[in-house]
Protein backbone atom coordinates (compact mmCIF):
# COMPACT_ATOMS: atom_id res chain seq x y z
CA UNK A 1 0.00 0.00 0.00
CA UNK A 2 1.31 3.48 -1.26
CA UNK A 3 2.16 5.22 1.93
CA UNK A 4 0.25 8.25 1.05
CA UNK A 5 -2.55 6.43 1.45
CA UNK A 6 -1.50 5.46 4.73
CA UNK A 7 -1.06 9.31 5.48
CA UNK A 8 -4.52 10.00 4.25
CA UNK A 9 -6.14 7.26 6.30
CA UNK A 10 -4.90 8.16 9.86
CA UNK A 11 -5.37 11.23 9.26
CA UNK A 12 -9.12 11.37 8.25
CA UNK A 13 -9.33 9.33 11.33
CA UNK A 14 -7.68 11.16 13.66
CA UNK A 15 -9.36 14.33 12.42
CA UNK A 16 -12.57 13.53 12.18
CA UNK A 17 -12.20 11.57 15.56
CA UNK A 18 -10.44 15.42 17.36
CA UNK A 19 -13.77 17.40 15.49
CA UNK A 20 -16.20 14.82 16.97
CA UNK A 21 -14.87 15.66 20.66
CA UNK A 22 -14.35 18.79 19.97
CA UNK A 23 -18.08 19.21 18.75
CA UNK A 24 -19.64 16.90 21.88
CA UNK A 25 -17.32 18.78 24.59
CA UNK A 26 -18.82 22.23 23.45
CA UNK A 27 -22.35 20.96 22.85
CA UNK A 28 -22.40 19.56 26.57
CA UNK A 29 -20.97 22.46 28.14
CA UNK A 30 -22.84 25.08 26.13
CA UNK A 31 -25.83 23.86 26.37
CA UNK A 32 -25.62 25.29 30.14
CA UNK A 33 -25.32 28.55 28.78
CA UNK A 34 -27.77 28.75 26.15
CA UNK A 35 -30.20 27.64 28.48
CA UNK A 36 -29.12 30.90 30.83
CA UNK A 37 -29.05 33.07 27.61
CA UNK A 38 -32.74 31.97 26.93
CA UNK A 39 -34.03 32.50 30.27
CA UNK A 40 -34.51 29.04 31.10
CA UNK A 41 -35.91 27.85 27.73
CA UNK A 42 -34.61 24.41 27.89
CA UNK A 43 -36.41 23.45 24.51
CA UNK A 44 -35.04 26.26 22.99
CA UNK A 45 -31.47 25.94 24.26
CA UNK A 46 -31.23 22.53 23.27
CA UNK A 47 -32.47 23.15 19.76
CA UNK A 48 -29.93 26.38 19.38
CA UNK A 49 -26.99 23.61 20.69
CA UNK A 50 -27.85 21.33 18.02
CA UNK A 51 -27.73 24.00 15.07
CA UNK A 52 -24.65 25.52 16.50
CA UNK A 53 -23.13 21.85 16.56
CA UNK A 54 -24.35 20.68 12.64
CA UNK A 55 -22.65 24.53 12.19
CA UNK A 56 -19.98 23.13 13.50
CA UNK A 57 -18.84 19.73 12.29
CA UNK A 58 -19.99 21.00 8.76
CA UNK A 59 -17.68 23.75 8.75
CA UNK A 60 -14.88 21.39 10.24
CA UNK A 61 -15.23 18.27 7.71
CA UNK A 62 -15.44 20.75 4.98
CA UNK A 63 -11.64 22.10 5.96
CA UNK A 64 -10.47 18.57 6.99
CA UNK A 65 -12.11 17.36 3.56
CA UNK A 66 -10.21 20.16 1.33
CA UNK A 67 -7.11 19.82 3.40
CA UNK A 68 -7.15 16.38 2.70
CA UNK A 69 -4.79 16.30 -0.44
CA UNK A 70 -0.92 16.93 -0.35
CA UNK A 71 0.56 17.15 -3.75
CA UNK A 72 4.06 15.72 -2.12
CA UNK A 73 4.83 11.88 -2.78
CA UNK A 74 5.17 10.32 0.89
CA UNK A 75 8.23 8.09 0.37
CA UNK A 76 8.97 6.68 3.75
CA UNK A 77 7.91 6.72 7.35
CA UNK A 78 9.49 10.11 8.30
CA UNK A 79 7.53 11.79 5.49
CA UNK A 80 4.21 10.06 7.09
CA UNK A 81 4.65 11.75 10.13
CA UNK A 82 5.75 14.96 9.02
CA UNK A 83 3.15 15.59 6.41
CA UNK A 84 0.55 13.55 9.59
CA UNK A 85 2.24 16.93 12.18
CA UNK A 86 1.52 19.47 9.49
CA UNK A 87 -2.31 18.13 8.59
CA UNK A 88 -3.03 17.57 12.22
CA UNK A 89 -1.38 20.32 13.70
CA UNK A 90 -3.41 22.75 11.20
CA UNK A 91 -6.61 20.73 11.97
CA UNK A 92 -6.15 21.45 15.78
CA UNK A 93 -5.54 25.02 15.38
CA UNK A 94 -8.78 25.46 13.26
CA UNK A 95 -10.97 23.42 16.18
CA UNK A 96 -9.17 25.89 18.80
CA UNK A 97 -10.32 28.64 16.90
CA UNK A 98 -13.85 27.21 16.51
CA UNK A 99 -14.01 26.25 20.29
CA UNK A 100 -12.65 29.93 20.92
CA UNK A 101 -15.42 31.60 18.84
CA UNK A 102 -18.49 29.64 20.38
CA UNK A 103 -16.92 30.40 23.95
CA UNK A 104 -16.60 34.01 22.85
CA UNK A 105 -19.74 33.96 21.43
CA UNK A 106 -21.46 32.38 23.86
CA UNK A 107 -20.27 34.79 26.36
CA UNK A 108 -21.67 37.39 24.39
CA UNK A 109 -24.54 36.16 24.49
CA UNK A 110 -24.84 35.27 28.17
CA UNK A 111 -23.84 38.95 29.07
CA UNK A 112 -26.32 40.67 26.58
CA UNK A 113 -28.90 38.38 28.44
CA UNK A 114 -27.94 39.12 32.13
CA UNK A 115 -27.55 43.30 30.61
CA UNK A 116 -31.45 42.75 29.25
CA UNK A 117 -32.55 40.74 33.03
CA UNK A 118 -30.77 43.79 35.17
CA UNK A 119 -32.34 46.96 33.20
CA UNK A 120 -35.84 44.83 33.90
CA UNK A 121 -35.45 46.69 37.53
CA UNK A 122 -33.48 49.73 36.56
CA UNK A 123 -31.34 51.56 39.63
CA UNK A 124 -31.65 55.63 39.54
CA UNK A 125 -27.79 56.73 39.69
CA UNK A 126 -28.71 58.35 43.04
CA UNK A 127 -31.42 58.01 45.60
CA UNK A 128 -34.37 60.63 45.32
CA UNK A 129 -33.46 64.38 47.38
CA UNK A 130 -37.32 65.10 47.58
CA UNK A 131 -40.38 65.77 45.62
CA UNK A 132 -40.28 68.85 43.38
CA UNK A 133 -43.91 69.47 43.54
CA UNK A 134 -46.30 70.77 40.55
CA UNK A 135 -43.78 73.26 38.17
CA UNK A 136 -44.83 77.08 38.83
CA UNK A 137 -45.89 78.82 35.25
CA UNK A 138 -42.45 81.34 34.29
CA UNK A 139 -42.66 84.19 32.76
CA UNK A 140 -42.81 83.23 29.39
CA UNK A 141 -46.09 81.51 30.36
CA UNK A 142 -49.04 82.58 28.20
CA UNK A 143 -51.47 84.61 30.83
CA UNK A 144 -54.41 82.14 32.04
CA UNK A 145 -56.86 83.65 29.54
CA UNK A 146 -55.62 83.34 26.41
Amino acid sequence: MDLTVVAYVVYLLASVGLTIWVARTLSRNGQVFLADVLHGNEKLAEAVNHLLVVGFYLVNLGFIALYLQDDDKITNARGVFEALSQKLGVVLLVLGVMHLGNVFALSKFRRRGMMEREQVTPVPPMPPQGWAGPAQPGPWAAPAGQ
